[in-house]
């Protein structure tokens, strides 16, 4: 079913994670339907620029955003859980990149994270830089933790225009890999849709896509299965641990 090598215990594996795996949890992609928020488009809501034009509509999108995750319906997968399992038994080194601004793989237990694109559910002040967790709404009176400015408080999440977090890190541990798996990812949004071609460059690394359908990149794998990441997933994470 699943053609690829096994790698040994002692090797490498780095993971990536999108939107697909999230949205059979019930989050919705981050676009939505059509790209639109309340008739706004969501790159009207996610840059520097309608932060400092309209700082209201901003907070107004994430703080529904946060609500939705917070919600009690809102629980980790089958996936998820299966990449909890795969990092707590797996002995050689494992590394999980997600792109997901979502708080699920630390409520299924994953630990060995980063999360490229910042998370929803903490804060940053646009003065002085001081992250913290941050579940309340935020608004224009949401005051930075060092009680350097009162409403410069933003969303600790990645912009269209901002570069993508710990990328340095995520490069380094790419280029040492054994196993490379992406999961649930369009293959369209660059830094992650190059990720592949990093681990590539090592001629023995195998890569592997876990996906709903081909991604637009899917040639660049050493393999594929496709289907839902709740069946996908926990079937390949027993593949690896199993050793066959």
């Amino acid at each position: 079913m699943f053609e690829f090598m096994k790698i040994s215990p002692d090797q490498s594996i780095v993971i990536l994670t999108g939107a697909g795996i999230s949205k059979e949890s019930g989050l919705s992609t981050f676009r939505g339907h059509g790209g639109l928020w309340q008739g706004v488009r969501v790159e009207q809501v996610a840059t520097p620029e309608a932060f400092a034009a309209n700082p209201e509509l901003v907070h107004d999108f994430y703080n529904a955003r946060k609500k939705a995750l917070l919600g009690t319906e809102i629980k980790p997968n089958d996936a998820h859980v299966a990449l909890q399992k795969l990092e707590q038994e797996w002995p050689g080194e494992f590394t999980l990149v997600t792109q997901n601004v979502d708080n699920l793989h630390e409520a299924a237990g994953s630990k060995k994270l980063i999360h490229m694109h910042g998370e929803l559910l903490k804060g940053r002040c646009v003065v002085c830089g001081e992250r913290a967790v941050w579940h309340d709404d935020m608004d224009l009176t949401s005051e930075c933790p060092n009680c350097c400015a009162v409403g410069a408080m933003r969303v600790d999440v990645v912009w269209f225009g901002e570069m993508p977090m710990h990328m340095e890190e995520i490069y380094r541990k790419l280029k040492r890999c054994d196993l490379f798996i992406s999961i649930g990812t369009s293959g369209n949004v660059y830094p992650a849709a190059g990720f592949v071609q990093v681990a590539s460059e090592n001629a023995l690394t195998q890569t592997v896509e876990l996906n709903l359908e081909p991604s637009l990149n899917a040639r660049q794998f050493t393999t594929g299965y496709y289907g839902p990441a709740t069946q996908v997933v926990p079937k390949f994470v027993e593949k690896i641990l199993s050793g066959k």
